[in-house]
């Protein structure tokens, strides 16, 4: 079974597979571990079911969500978005717990662009029912020209979301400093295209161009690995989970530096900064990772 991410991350869930029987693996195709939720004839299936393309049109957007919940581990996706003039429209890649009140969730948002500006990607954090901590990269790349690996890393330790694994946003648990981290709900895993030209492209600025319609983003190389839940309930609690190795409580000197370098370069918003909006600073942002 292949696997995405580092070689490393790769030969350590080899190691460890034999005694954590309950994590999930990638599906063999999209349809094994994944179910449509939204406007099904405008999601397409490709390569057999290896990977599929999303259809936003004047009529529908569209989406899709894992058949079941997990508990920590690494997702990934790789993903090639709409191509050209895409303001307005918004595809997210996301884990989210489908409670109301208190609602844990970790999301993509790749806000799309007029030809020629960066592709931002928006993360966003909510845990115990508390968002609002949104965070803006400008992509280095083009991120429409080919696919891309996105990843969601999850432990009781930390969450990292990563690009083609260069870490572009930490969050790390500090519930001993009462601050809320996102550890009790199983999450599950969802993706949606859709228009929100109210807000996507410089805060609603630049409008969708219907005449550009259809857009597509394409999808393929699911990989889900985690405790599915229901499932064994030993499994989110194993300290021989991959993730919750002692090699991945921390950025590696590597991913230290690369992070470093994304948030001087590309980022462009971060909420711990914004005075307007907070005041006071968020006691996560001083919390650090």
């Amino acid at each position: 079974m292949a696997l995405s991410g580092s070689n490393a991350i790769g030969f350590v869930w080899l190691c460890v597979v034999s005694f954590s029987v309950a994590v999930s693996g990638r599906p063999a195709t999209f349809l094994d571990d994944f179910r449509i939720t939204w406007s099904d004839n405008h999601v397409r299936q490709l390569d057999g079911g290896k990977g599929i393309q999303l259809v936003l049109d004047q009529s529908s957007g569209c989406g899709f969500a894992s058949k079941r919940q997990y508990l920590f581990g690494k997702v990934s996706m790789k993903i090639k978005l709409v191509p050209g003039d895409s303001a307005g429209t918004v595809t997210a890649f996301y884990m989210n717990s489908d409670t109301d009140t208190i609602r844990d969730e970790l999301d993509f948002e790749f806000l799309g662009n007029r030809s020629g500006q960066p592709y931002t990607v928006q993360t966003n954090i909510y845990a115990h029912g508390k968002g609002d901590r949104e965070q803006r990269v400008n992509l280095w790349f083009d991120p429409a020209a080919d696919f891309h690996t996105y990843s969601i890393f999850w432990s009781h330790k930390l969450i990292i979301f990563a690009v083609d694994e260069i870490p572009i946003r930490v969050y790390r648990n500090h519930e001993e400093k009462g601050i809320p981290y996102p550890k009790q709900q199983p999450m599950g895993v969802y993706s949606t295209l859709w228009e929100a030209d109210d807000w996507a492209t410089r805060g609603g600025l630049e409008k969708i161009d219907w005449k550009r319609a259809p857009f597509y983003a394409y999808y393929k190389d699911f990989d889900i690995e985690g405790c599915p839940v229901p499932g064994p309930a030993a499994c989110p609690s194993n300290p021989s989970n991959w993730w919750e190795g002692a090699a991945y409580q921390a950025l590696t000197p590597v991913q230290a530096r690369n992070y470093r370098w994304v948030r001087v370069n590309h980022m462009i918003y971060d909420y711990c900064t914004d005075k307007f909006r907070y005041p006071v600073t968020p006691p996560e942002c001083v919390a650090g990772i």
